[in-house]
């Protein structure tokens, strides 16, 4: 196939639908460019199911929590900011 796709064992492969063919997620709306990576997201190229590749279960949990860090950081620098 093409070279982003990955099917090198089936530990890799899509927990949803059983695909070999997977590839990494490289942008979010929810994560820009570092949340994806932080949270290994994986998209499956045949059901576009997205998971976690480490422990192949879904990801909601995870973004959930980033967002709200992500949140409180910009926050408190906000308020910060403001108050200096």
């Amino acid at each position: 196939m093409t070279d982003h796709l990955n099917d090198i064992s089936p530990d890799s492969s899509c927990p949803q639908c059983g695909s070999p063919f997977t590839e990494p997620v490289k942008v979010t709306w929810w994560g820009g460019l570092l949340g994806p990576k932080l949270l290994h997201h994986t998209k499956c190229s045949e059901c576009k199911y997205r998971f976690n590749s480490k422990t192949r279960q879904s990801n909601t949990t995870g973004i959930i929590i980033y967002s709200v860090v992500i949140f409180i950081v910009v926050f408190a620098v906000f308020y910060i900011l403001r108050r200096g």
